[in-house]
């Protein structure tokens, strides 16, 4: 009966009322974009299983939660009803989030079905100082040329915008690919702590909030084993010691 259990919590998404009761003996965290308590859903990843990953209700992820709390606290000291924001590679949470929010909102990929404009992040079409916002997250590791989208994203920022570009961090120091890796979604780099290093040319100010600034309540960390690189398909990640490890959410300002 333990095995047939175990079996249908792995193959099949259970609706959220009833993850939870299969699942009791498991910690029990906050979703703050939901309000739903109980334990999280594990994941699988690049590395593997990855614990604690994902709220069984609305299906927000680790990143998910710490990009909300902090834009959160951002958008309560700004009048955005007022404001222009442009948000790369839209992702369904975040849109029905912001939509609700600022004035005007604006979405942009390269390839994506349903957004306002399909651009390169390398070469944008708009002109300077456009947008009050700009979102993008989870998009610059798969640019080519980041620097130059970095530069872009500044470049179509109003003086005072809040440009919010996180990526995943995987690894100590930025590791740069020879060409885009089909086994890691097409990631043309592996960012590092100290990727956020590149923004700084380009805005007044960076500044960085990371998981551990965050409520645990609300399972902000990423709970993966990275001792398993390099690997055959993911030869050039170096390995990272730890069960646990933070997120961060980098925060520009023009």
């Amino acid at each position: 009966m333990a095995e047939l259990l175990h079996r249908i919590k792995k193959r099949i998404r259970l609706p959220a009322p009833l993850f939870k009761l299969l699942n009791g003996g498991k910690p029990s965290f906050e979703c703050p974009v939901c309000h739903y308590h109980g334990p999280f859903r594990d994941v699988n990843s690049f590395a593997g299983r990855r614990r604690h990953g994902e709220c069984p209700a609305c299906g927000t992820l680790e990143r998910h939660r710490v990009q909300y709390l902090v834009v959160t606290d951002i958008l309560r000291t700004l009048d955005v009803s007022k404001m222009k924001m442009l948000h790369f590679a839209p992702e369904p949470f975040f849109r029905n989030f912001f939509v609700s929010r600022f004035g005007q909102y604006e979405t942009a990929d390269l390839c994506m079905k349903g957004v306002d404009y399909h651009v390169d992040l390398q070469k944008l079409p708009f002109k300077d100082a456009t947008y009050d916002f700009i979102f993008a997250s989870h998009v610059l590791e798969h640019v080519p040329d980041d620097k130059k989208a970095i530069q872009e994203i500044r470049r179509i920022l109003k003086p005072g915008g809040i440009a919010i570009l996180p990526v995943p961090i995987v690894c100590e120091k930025t590791v740069e690919y020879p060409e885009a890796n089909p086994h890691e979604a097409y990631h043309q780099r592996a960012p590092g702590l100290d990727y956020h290093e590149k923004f700084k040319p380009f805005f007044a100010t960076v500044e960085t909030r990371t998981s551990e600034t965050l409520p645990e309540k609300f399972q902000p960390f990423i709970f993966e084993d990275r001792t398993i690189w390099p690997t055959k398909d993911v030869p050039l990640r170096p390995p990272m010691a730890g069960p646990r490890h933070i997120d961060v959410v980098p925060i520009c300002r023009a």
